[in-house]
């Protein structure tokens, strides 16, 4: 089995909107309504990414039954970037706000890669906000990253390729405040990328609530570490996708059924 290709799904949010959110004008989507009993479903995107390029083949889905928020992060998509650093705990204190702001007090959570980061700080700051949570290709460590990821060498099949630059390149320039500093952030997001992560294994042991940890078996990340993070928080299960790279996690045609189905 191998990465399944991208299928652009073209969907329309039930209302978008900015807000004031530690300094800068936050970008979300609101897609769906709202269900009484039901948690609202928090999608974080991944790095570089847009909310479109991360979910948009599957929000469809997600959205029949659940009302979902969908911000984009500092400097990502719709959202101008600032002076201000791009680091995890930064990222996870603008969604903390931006519920606050929507008068969400506890939500369910899937990020993916940079968006996964940012559910994990969440779930380990603020656990009383997190009912589950789906960090997919998210490491707790850099040392979980293969050194070709790391270094980086961009022989290696785990990379993102041309046509996954461009894909970004292309949802930047389409809805980014200044479309031409796409190159500069690209840098500033990959020199984050490499900073230390801010967990330690005690860290893990405290997330109590229900997760869905997923990897490409030819991920960023080894699959021995997400083997390490399903061990080491209590209530985890793990979901290898077969002949999957990190480019094709979101896309793979068995995550959608996983995902239903952990979040009942």
């Amino acid at each position: 089995m191998t990465d399944s290709p991208r299928t652009d799904v073209m969907t329309v949010p039930t209302s978008s909107a900015r807000t004031k959110v530690n300094g800068q004008e936050m970008y979300y989507e609101i897609h769906g309504t709202e269900h009484e009993g039901r948690r609202p479903l928090v999608l974080l995107h991944g790095g570089v990414q847009t909310v479109g390029l991360t979910f948009g083949t599957m929000l469809p889905a997600l959205s029949a039954e659940r009302y979902v928020i969908a911000p984009e992060l500092q400097g990502h998509g719709h959202t101008a970037d600032t002076d201000r650093p791009l680091t995890i705990p930064d990222l996870a204190s603008d969604v903390v706000a931006l519920l606050d702001e929507l008068g969400v007090r506890q939500a369910d959570f899937i990020g993916f890669s940079l968006g996964g980061l940012v559910a994990l700080e969440i779930a380990v700051r603020h656990p009383e906000r997190v009912g589950r949570l789906v960090p997919a290709a998210a490491q707790y460590s850099q040392d979980g990253i293969h050194e070709e990821i790391r270094t980086p060498d961009f022989s290696s099949p785990r990379m993102p390729g041309q046509a996954d630059f461009e894909e970004m390149s292309d949802a930047y320039a389409a809805v980014a405040p200044h479309p031409e500093h796409f190159h500069d952030f690209l840098a500033k997001a990959s020199a984050a990328a490499n900073e230390p992560l801010p967990w330690t294994a005690d860290d893990l042991r405290a997330v109590t609530v229900p997760t869905l940890l997923v990897i490409g078996d030819t991920d960023f990340m080894r699959v021995e570490h997400a083997a390490e993070m399903h061990r080491l928080i209590p209530d985890a299960q793990l979901a290898v996708l077969p002949g999957t790279t990190h480019m094709g996690v979101m896309r793979h045609k068995v995550l959608l059924p996983l995902l239903t189905d952990f979040l009942g």
